[in-house]
């Protein structure tokens, strides 16, 4: 079974039900956490009686700085949100770990964005090297993945439409945030992965509602495709794609080929325009609430709850 592992200000605590259990570590890092199971696995069983969950203050259980890549347009439900009607070529991109906040950690909205947009994800924490070259079958993940961890992979879309690249819209500080628990894995966890269940609300109101068998691209092909360019380490973070839901849709097909036809600051003024009378993307004030987890509760990634507000 899996074990919850949670980081504070103080250190690492195994989480048992509502109450968490310190880890005898050194570890500062989540590189040196993985290299040491076998105090977290101590600590599991130790019996001892803990300190409630609820009194702890969790911070992100993926340290920086580390590697952060994420993948594009990875579940079905969003390829058709996003306009796809074709097979969609593999595709990743990098953020900055300076993105990478808390799971309760405010969610800050630059001043210049108007347009912020949530994206629940999987995130996969590294805990073998991934050589440039390596091939991954599924029975081989165990080897390579640690643990399992929530992720919200934050958009500026004004930012990223208008520049065509991803980096900057996705990389401004509180913009992945992560957490509460990092999930270390069994290999034989491994096997119920497609089980996980993907769900975002914003202020109440679900928004995002999937598994990973709506994935297209899955974890195991994905580090094999990785693997051909970018090496990964232990404690670095792949983000596995989003489900539909998300505030951004495409428009329809026939207003997106007259979009075509005007120059790129007409398109863009009238595009955002329209996205102006969208009421899900997020405001100063809204509560984004996420969770992961099978339906038998064997894997729990738990709850990750960030309110959003401006950089003002």
């Amino acid at each position: 079974m899996s074990i919850n592992v949670l980081r504070t200000a103080d250190g690492w605590w195994v989480v048992l039900g509502e109450r968490a259990v310190p880890v005898d570590t050194k570890a500062v890092t989540t590189a040196e956490l993985i290299a040491d199971r076998d105090a977290v696995r101590e600590a599991a069983l130790s019996g001892r009686t803990g300190t409630p969950v609820s009194d702890l203050a969790a911070f992100s259980p993926v340290t920086t700085p580390c590697r952060v890549v994420a993948q594009m347009v990875n579940y079905r439900s969003h390829a058709r949100d996003s306009g796809f009607t074709s097979d969609i070529p593999p595709a990743f991109f990098r953020k900055a770990s300076g993105s990478v906040s808390g799971p309760g950690e405010a969610v800050v909205r630059p001043s210049h964005v108007k347009f912020l947009d949530y994206e629940i994800e999987l995130g996969l924490v590294m805990g073998a090297p991934l050589p440039i070259g390596t091939v991954v079958g599924e029975p081989d993940l165990p080897s390579y993945v640690a643990g399992l961890v929530i992720t919200n992979d934050i958009s500026a879309r004004d930012v990223q439409l208008t520049k065509t690249q991803f980096y900057e819209s996705k990389s401004y500080p509180t913009f992945t945030p992560s957490g509460p628990y990092l999930a270390l894995l069994e290999p034989e966890d491994f096997a119920h992965l497609l089980d996980l269940r993907l769900k975002l609300s914003v202020n109440g109101d679900l928004r995002q509602d999937r598994t990973l068998a709506d994935m297209i691209v899955r974890p195991a092909q994905a580090l094999t495709l990785l693997a051909r360019f970018q090496t990964l380490d232990p404690g670095d973070l792949l983000l596995t794609g989003t489900p539909g839901g998300t505030a951004l849709k495409a428009p329809p097909k026939p207003v997106e080929k007259i979009g075509a036809l005007l120059p790129p600051a007409v398109k863009w003024k009238a595009f955002f325009k329209s996205q102006a009378k969208n009421p899900h993307y997020l405001h100063t004030g809204d509560v984004i609430t996420a969770t992961i987890a099978t339906p038998d509760g064997r894997i729990d990634l738990g709850e990750q709850r960030t309110p959003v507000t401006d950089a003002s």
